[in-house]
């Protein structure tokens, strides 16, 4: 194999939940170096990256740098060798946005400048994927919904597509949608071949869910280690859920069409068949594991969406992908994470609740 054809992988918070899956999935299936970069700040993230050391022991195919997209400096020297890109570092939660925007500006925004115009300086057109986030649309528009016992609903409904305006809410929905334009751009100006996915609710194993990101995992560590959770809102709230095995397949697929795929966004979910109400979810965990989660109700959040479902019919079109694993297997893959992980999990309890509580003590539980 030629030097220039072997694959030189950046994954940006690759340590995280969806960057050690991809990882792994490059170490194990495919010939590519993998150069993980992240500052280990979430909770769980060392424990992925142990694990990912594990894989490849005595593989000079793994490397890992501890460092932060803020530093331009770090960032450019990562970049240089890179024929791929893959940023999913962020800050994840609309809270600690609200309670501190510019941390949420200088990492969202600011790091994901740094990351292309380190690529446009290098000169060599690295493929770039970004993970923006479904908050880019807003509260949709759509007005008062439907109800039933245990949700919401939108009578013929079919999915929110890229066409549905731009209307970003909270800090954290202007700093991801500001970087998803960014992307986008630079594939028009410079010409770097970047794709943009708009995510709904991603969920599998290698996740440490906490209240205010990851909320499936959440509600079933929480359901299994009998402790209580909070609702916002009244619980009918729908999502749509995508396993990460099939946004890991989603990332490989618009790699392998770049002739179609190069510019484009995407939103990327699991779409009507794989779409549940908070209500509906705990119903679920419940005939899975045979705990009933408690929780306690606040408020809703400002701007949050009753009904949030993906219509990825655009991404199916040009690569001919789509959701292969549906919520019940997902929550299946979570438990066993769980029953072979729980030690690391319980920890994550902790951290992750006194973080958020400093997070929601500027602007209340109605966050």
């Amino acid at each position: 194999m030629k030097e220039q054809d072997i694959r030189s992988v950046l994954i940006f918070g690759g340590a995280g939940f969806v960057g050690s899956n991809l990882a792994h999935h490059l170490l194990t299936g495919t010939d590519a170096n993998v150069h993980v970069f992240d500052n280990l700040s979430r909770p769980g993230v060392s424990h992925n990256l142990d694990w990912l050391r594990k894989i490849a022991p005595n593989s000079r195919r793994l490397r890992v740098t501890l460092g932060d997209t803020r530093d331009r400096d770090l960032v450019s020297r990562a970049v240089v060798q890179a024929t791929e890109i893959y940023h999913l570092a962020a800050q994840v939660a609309v809270t600690t946005s609200i309670a501190d925007p510019r941390l949420d500006f200088d990492v969202n925004l600011g790091g994901t400048f740094n990351i292309l115009d380190a690529a446009r300086r290098s000169g060599h057109q690295p493929f770039i994927l970004f993970t923006s986030t479904n908050k880019v649309y807003g509260d949709l528009g759509f007005g008062p919904p439907v109800f039933t016992k245990t949700r919401y609903t939108y009578p013929g409904h079919q999915g929110v597509s890229e066409s549905q305006p731009l209307d970003f809410h909270s800090p954290y929905g202007c700093s991801k949608g500001a970087a998803d334009q960014y992307v986008h751009d630079f594939a028009r100006i410079y010409h770097l071949p970047t794709v943009v996915f708009r995510m709904s609710c991603i969920a599998g194993p290698r996740q440490f869910g906490t209240e205010d990101q990851g909320w499936v995992a959440h509600f079933l560590y929480s359901a299994l280690q009998q402790q209580s959770v909070v609702i916002y809102g009244d619980g009918r709230q729908v999502r749509d859920v995508l396993c990460v095995y099939d946004l890991i397949r989603a990332i490989e697929a618009v790699r392998n069409n770049l002739h179609t795929t190069q510019g484009e966004i995407y939103n990327v979910g699991g779409g009507l068949a794989n779409n549940i109400s908070l209500l509906d979810l705990m119903r679920e965990i419940h005939k899975l594991t045979g705990h009933q989660l408690e929780y306690v109700r606040e408020e809703c959040r400002p701007a949050d969406q009753p009904v949030y479902i993906t219509n990825y019919n655009k991404i199916h079109r040009h690569t001919g992908w789509q959701p292969q694993i549906s919520i019940e297997q997902t929550l299946e893959l979570l438990r066993e994470f769980w029953e072979e992980n729980r030690d690391s999990i319980a920890n994550r309890s902790a951290t992750s609740a006194a973080a958020f509580a400093m997070a929601t003590e500027f602007f209340g539980r109605a966050g």
